[in-house]
């Protein structure tokens, strides 16, 4: 894994340094990955480039640097421990409805001596911080309007959502315009990308928040899923 990360690093721009936190990071997952569904990638340098380089990929893709964070179903901390680690001066909330991965992500930030990040248990839906955040991300699977309507409400007016989506995601995001206008959002860019030493590339999907989000949004989640804008 060490050899993938430097690597990797180093066609991002980033610290090597970097190696020694994501390194524990990644022992950490695969550790409790035995015991509990986390990911199901688990050969090193896979890890490396799908999970850890592809999430630090925002870094230079969007000029991400500091500021309030919000990475909106994290999972097993999928982008956001990594953009925390590389990123000290950024706050990183990590906001999920399983407990027991925030619990896990709790332990996990503590060991690593993440002081810059915060585990919520709660429902994107229903997290009370609206538009306060400088960025929002996800690569959480769920089709592109329902991530703008979870998202793009927890946004500042001025700041953005970033969206981890597929190279393959074009029908999508024509889909989700009209969801991203409601929201108060507009796309500001699409970048498609390779991942170090990967023989894939992803899309990040950048979203302005330009106006207020209305206060009816987001639904429940059973109605915006049933009836995605």
């Amino acid at each position: 894994m060490r050899a993938a990360l430097t690597a990797g690093l180093a066609a991002l721009g980033l610290d090597p340094a970097l190696c020694g936190r994501l390194e524990a990071f990644a022992g950490l997952v695969l550790e409790r990955n035995q015991v509990m569904n986390l990911t199901a990638i688990t050969e090193p340098s896979a890890f490396a480039g799908l999970h850890l380089l592809d999430s630090l990929s925002l870094i230079p893709l969007a000029g991400l640097s500091s500021g309030t964070v919000v990475d909106v179903g994290t999972g097993a901390g999928f982008p956001g421990v990594p953009l925390a680690i590389a990123l000290p001066e950024a706050r990183v909330t990590l906001l999920d409805s399983l407990g027991k991965r925030i619990e896990f992500l709790r332990e996990t930030c503590g060991a690593l001596g993440l002081e810059n990040t915060r585990c919520v248990h709660a429902r994107a839906e229903e997290f009370g911080e609206r538009e306060q955040f400088d960025w929002a991300v996800s690569r959480a699977v769920a089709p592109l309007p329902m991530l703008c309507e979870l998202s793009l409400p927890l946004v500042r007016v001025g700041g953005r959502f970033l969206a981890m989506k597929s190279s393959h995601s074009q029908e999508e995001l024509d889909e989700a315009g009209r969801a991203i206008s409601i929201l108060g959002g507009r796309v500001d860019w699409v970048k498609d990308y390779p991942i170090p030493g990967a023989e894939i590339q992803h899309r990040l999907i950048c979203i302005e928040k330009t106006t207020p989000t209305p206060r009816k949004y987001p639904r429940r989640f059973s109605q915006l899923k049933k009836q995605p804008l």
